[in-house]
Parts: structure tokens; sequence; C-alpha cells
């Protein structure tokens, strides 16, 4: 019986510190996977996919859930080649959508699972938040309620091993009562307490579960440091580019003017708003009244729409707030995007004809009630696009001077930095 007790206690033991630690590292890695799935999503799929509406391509959570982890793998990787091979489900599958969808040879078996845990788990998001300010919290990794998930988790585990171990404590008393043995004083739970804590072995699995968590937590801290995925501040005015770009379908570059003919998108002037604002005053919506977003419109250019016009002494600036920023030392041209750059960028994230080329790194905007940062925006999601975006060289008179050039080397000629673009005024100013 004494025997039985001591291996009881033993495994009992061996289970608890091996549940505990087994449970934090799972859990964590988990986290880690889903986070780590939400980057690749917004590097890779995030221009053609939502979880949970379809848009060029079909919604991923309900997709990705019914069907099988190793088609989808082969999908996501070559779906061209899994269609050449036959695969009826393929072909099916491929029916979808007239935009052919990019393939990812790069991506490994595991970076695949990761999308699809992030794409199954769903955009995590805080209690009560608008859904659209859900990019806020993701971009931690996971939400607070995955944190509070984990901690049940661990504690569940820890009281069912402590009541287990208390019963079979009992019962082996009632046992030993039955055949006459006399017990030892029962251990004060505080005294077992700081036994427990000069067990080496267990303070030494408990300090390694401390520091597995908080390098965990410390490197998805680092690794998220200055990505702004889902940051959406208040504006000054609550413009609606789901009612401008979405329902009455006006062209980004209409108010955006500089994206393709300068390095800045530029901030439409309020002569831009007032254009169709003069007019458009939105009264059947507020009985009668001139809609007050409209008003700030007329507040900031000092139009009175009583006698129509303008007075310049009233005149005050919107401060409007910054989404997208990057770092001082990244330079970005749009015009070299929007406009030598659109038919590379437009294969390469599957745009729709319709769809402008905007939102390639902008994310869907005519859906945004709110514009919000959609993409990351960091250097290895700009790295992958230009490692896959297919150029087309025909008829470029760009390529046609390298090519030129090219050739004078080749002869020996002489060859200057003019001929290479060098009197470009980017090339210095910028």
């Amino acid at each position: 019986m004494r025997d039985i007790s001591l291996i009881v206690r033993r495994v009992w033991k061996s289970a608890f510190m091996f549940t505990a630690l087994s449970v934090l590292i799972v859990s964590a890695t988990q986290a880690q996977d889903v986070a780590e799935g939400r980057k690749l999503f917004k590097d890779n799929c995030g221009s053609c996919h939502t979880l949970d509406r379809n848009s060029t391509g079909p919604a991923l959570t309900p997709k990705l859930t019914e069907l099988d982890e190793a088609f989808a793998i082969k999908w996501i990787r070559n779906w061209k080649a899994l269609v050449a091979s036959g695969d009826q489900q393929a072909i099916e599958a491929a029916k979808f959508s007239p935009a052919e969808m990019t393939t990812f040879p790069r991506l490994t078996d595991d970076q695949i699972k990761n999308i699809i845990a992030y794409a199954k788990a769903g955009e995590p998001k805080k209690e009560g938040a608008d859904p659209k300010n859900a990019g806020e919290s993701a971009s931690e990794g996971f939400s607070d309620f995955s944190i509070a998930g984990i901690a049940a988790i661990i504690l569940i585990s820890i009281v069912v091993l402590v009541v287990l171990g208390r019963a079979i404590k009992m019962l082996e008393g009632l046992i030993l009562k039955k055949q006459g043995v006399e017990l030892p004083e029962e251990v004060p739970f505080s005294t077992g307490i700081k036994r427990l804590f000069k067990n080496k072995k267990f303070v030494f699995f408990f300090i390694l579960c401390i520091i597995i968590t908080l390098v965990t937590y410390g490197w998805m801290g680092m690794w998220n440091t200055g990505v702004h995925t889902g940051y959406q501040p208040v504006q000054p005015i609550k413009f609606s580019h789901e009612l401008h770009a979405g329902t009455n379908k006006i062209d980004c570059q209409y108010c955006h003017t500089g994206a393709f003919k300068s390095k800045n998108s530029t901030i439409p002037s309020m002569n831009v708003c007032m254009n169709c604002h003069k007019s458009v005053q939105a009264t059947e919506k507020y009985d009668g009244e001139i809609s007050p977003e409209i008003q700030k419109i007329y507040n900031a250019v000092g139009y009175d729409p009583a006698t129509m016009s303008y007075d310049k002494s009233k005149e005050k600036p919107v401060e409007w707030v910054r989404v997208h920023n990057l770092p001082d030392f990244a330079y970005f041209n749009h015009s070299q995007h929007v406009v030598v750059g659109e038919a590379a960028i437009r294969k390469e994230r599957g745009l729709k004809p319709e769809e402008p080329v905007c939102f390639a790194c902008h994310g869907p905007v005519d859906t945004m009630e709110e514009i919000y940062q959609y993409s990351p925006l960091t250097m290895k999601w700009c790295i992958n696009c230009h490692k896959n975006a297919e150029l087309d060289t025909k008829g470029n008179a760009f390529y046609d001077k390298v090519i030129e050039a090219h050739e004078k080397i080749k002869k020996g000629e002489k060859i200057t930095p003019a001929a290479l673009g060098g009197l470009e005024c980017g090339k210095c100013h910028y």
C-alpha cells in the first residue's frame, strides 16, 4: 500500500509540473502561431480576402474551416499546379473569381498552417469596441480574451490536480486507518508550500516557466514595436470613405491629386470638398438643418450658406490626424507606385479592374466608415511585394535606356550617371 502511495504521489507531482509547463508553452506557442498567421495574412492575403465576407476571394474563416487542411496547404502554395493535376475540388474552387490568385511557393507548411490558424480563430476584438478598431488590439499579437483564456486553463489545471491530490491522500488515510496504521500529523498547507519552494527541481521548473513566459511576451512585444496596423485616430471631421469612395464611387485621385504625380498623395484642400458640398448639405437627414460635419467644412473655409459668401477672416485650418506614417528614413514615392508600378502591383495583389491601385496598400477603403491603417507597412511587407511583383519592361522607356546603357558598357563606350537617370530630381531632392 505504501508503495502504491509513493508511486501515486510521484506521478501526481510529475503530472502537476508537466501540465503547468506544457500549458504555458503550448498556450504561448499557439498565440505566437495566430499572431504570425495574422502578419502573413496581412502581407500576402489581405488585399483579396477578408475573414468574414466575400471580396475578390471568398471569406476565409468559413472556407478554411470547412476545407481539409492538407488540401488548403496545397491550394495556397500553388493552386495552378493543383488545378493542372486534375483535382476536381481545386477546379471547382478556381471558378469563384475571374481574378487569378497569387501563388505562394515561398511559404512553408508551418507558415500556411499559421495563416489557417489565424483565419479560424478570427480577428481578436476588445469587448464593446468598434469592429473597425479591432486591428489596434490585434497588432499586439492576441487579445485580452486570449490571455484570460490561457490564465483560466492554467488555473483550472492546477485546481484539478490539487483536488485530485487531496482526494487521493484522503482515501489513503482512510485505508490506512482501517488497517490500524497510525498516521503522522498532517503538515499545514503553508509549511507544505515552504517545503515545495525548497525543492530545487520545483524551483528550477517554476523559474523556467517564468522565463519562457517573459521571453515570449518580450519577443512578441519587440517584434510589433512600431507596427500600427489597425490604427484609427479620431479625426476633426467624420469623413466617410465608405460613402464617398464606395456608395458615390468617387475616384481616390479626385481628392488625393498628388498620388499620381508626386511623392505624397496630399491631403485634399477644403476647396475640393466645397465643389460638392456647396450644394450637398444632407439636410434631409437632419430635419432641414445642415449636417454637423458639413457645417465643420463651412466653418473651416469661412462660408456662410445663407448668403453663399466667404469670409476669409473666419477661415481656420482643419487639423487632420495622420494615419499612415512611415519612418523618416524610409523613402516612398506614391507616383512611382500608382503610375509606373500600377500594372505590376495589380497583378501581384490580384486587384479587379474596377478597384483602384490604392487598395493594394490601403485596403478596401470603399468599405471604411473611418479610415484606418490596413497594412503593416513594415520593411518585410514592402520587400515581399518587391520580390514577387513582375515588371513589364516592354515599351518602357526607362528600361530601354537601361538596356541601351548596358550595350554601351559591353562595347567599352563611355557611360555617365546621367544615362542611368542621374539627372532626375528625386535622386537628390526628396
